[in-house]
């Protein structure tokens, strides 16, 4: 499995927004949609407020497969949901949003760090070529 570089992962996880456009059934990007990003770790998180029903987080579930934009960073990703029953990550993902994004106010980040985003929580993990 490919892994982010150092740079990579501070360039993308310091970023305030990232541009996530997933791939269609046909392999073309559908339109980009910005959203928060974390870092926790070496790995980087996206959620979906709307949880498992919102449009974009539908989108990526067709290939699994995409590009993403953030702090200077353009790369061709995988999509990998996250086990839910994997509370430590969640709990950590949500520790990371509620500090990173915390001049927002609760209310927003309320948004992102309840049981319906946590459920709809993709990991990205780099394609790279060999």
């Amino acid at each position: 499995m490919a892994a982010w570089t150092s740079d990579e992962l501070t360039a993308i996880g310091e970023a305030e927004e990232l541009d996530l456009a997933s791939r269609r059934a046909d392999g073309s990007l559908r339109r980009p949609v910005t959203m928060w990003v974390v870092r926790v770790g070496d790995d980087l998180y996206v959620r979906c407020m709307n949880g498992r029903a919102g449009a974009w987080y539908l989108g990526a579930q067709t290939r699994h497969q995409g590009r993403v934009t953030a702090g200077g960073v353009a790369a061709e990703v995988t999509f990998a949901d996250t086990d839910p029953g994997d509370t430590a990550v969640h709990d950590r993902i949500d520790e990371v949003y509620r500090t990173k994004y915390r001049r927002y106010g609760a209310n927003i980040i309320g948004g992102v760090v309840n049981p319906a985003s946590r459920a709809a929580t993709i990991k990205l993990t780099p394609e790279r070529s060999s």
